[in-house]
């Protein structure tokens, strides 16, 4: 069975096609196939991504807000799964202690 790969884009890549997007009157789906890329990709990196200006005008791509809530929303779920635990490991050791002897 041959193992599947995944192409990884650039960077410079991904911003050039997202700019093509927006300045072209082509639909995503055109600038995939015109680009050879997968079906989809090119609206989940808008989705996913922002451009973000430095002051020395350098463009670079970033978390989008929706995708930097997601991985806050993650981090805490696993947080609060943690606390849980530990609080349930601690009402048992209470219940042990807390019993009369004899």
């Amino acid at each position: 069975m041959a193992e599947k790969t995944h192409r990884v884009y650039t960077e410079e890549f991904k911003m050039e096609a997202l700019n093509l997007l927006k300045s072209s009157e082509k639909s995503a789906r055109q600038i995939e196939r015109d680009l050879g890329i997968t079906e989809g990709l090119l609206t989940k990196w808008r989705d996913k991504y922002q451009e973000v200006r430095s002051e020395e005008g350098v463009v670079s791509l970033d978390a989008s807000d929706l995708e930097s809530a997601k991985r806050e929303i993650r981090s805490l779920q696993r947080q609060l799964a943690e606390v849980t635990e530990e609080r349930e490991i601690l009402k048992k050791t209470v219940g042990i202690f807390s019993r009369k002897i004899g």
